[in-house]
């Protein structure tokens, strides 16, 4: 564990226990296939993105790839589609005054660095599709909490480090649902929600409601 403390909300025992160790094998099947599936069928999309992403801003890779925290704390690369422009992260400090958003998470709405295919890709979630690579790694799951940057998790409390006990999803409660309309902490309270309550039947219906957000956007 990266020096990250995590206390366990509601310790499970017995049946409790052996239900949740069945729906974590369970859907780390569904993430495996799921992912390599996901992968095949959008390939076509990963190439005109990413051939768009180079046109825009040639300087830039396609890829944008961030340490992010994952399950327990254990640090690991995550995979995006490049949306900001190729200095973006040194352009971050002078922003940082502009957060819109309470809490450990930078958010802006008109945020100038990204890019206009960036903005697209945003607003339909196709940015997130690489991390296909890191569920099929086991670094993420379909469906789970955001992964936090390493400085927000500096930030967090008893409260907020709850959301490190399980592993980290390209999509979840708060981005099917409340995304661009609350702050950290309510997006917290989300997570904590799907902690307490993850079954394989709540993770299919997560993912549809991701799926048709993505189909219309509501906003960014």
């Amino acid at each position: 564990m990266e020096g990250y403390s995590i206390t366990v909300i509601e310790p499970e025992i017995g049946d409790g226990l052996e239900l949740k160790r069945l729906y974590e094998k369970r859907k780390r099947v569904i993430d495996i296939i799921g992912s390599f599936i996901g992968i095949i069928l959008l390939f076509p999309i990963f190439l005109l993105v990413a051939i768009l992403i180079k046109l825009e801003d040639p300087k830039g890779k396609v890829f944008f790839i961030q340490k992010r925290v994952g399950k327990n704390g254990k640090e690991f690369n995550m995979i995006k589609f490049r949306s900001m422009v190729h200095d973006a992260e040194d352009r971050l400090k002078e922003l940082l005054k502009h957060n819109e958003v309470p809490g450990a998470m930078f958010k802006m709405k008109d945020d100038p660095r990204i890019t206009k295919i960036g903005k697209f890709i945003r607003k339909t979630s196709i940015d997130e599709l690489p991390q296909l690579f890191n569920v099929f790694k086991g670094e993420m799951s379909l469906v789970g909490p955001r992964p936090p940057l390493p400085r927000e998790v500096e930030t967090y409390n008893e409260n907020h480090l709850q959301r490190l006990l399980i592993t980290p999803g390209c999509t979840g409660l708060w981005q099917a649902t409340e995304r661009n309309n609350v702050g950290f902490e309510e997006m917290v309270q989300l997570d904590l929600y799907y902690l307490k309550n993850r079954t394989i039947l709540f993770d299919f219906k997560i993912i549809f409601m991701t799926i048709k957000i993505m189909l219309i956007p509501n906003g960014e």
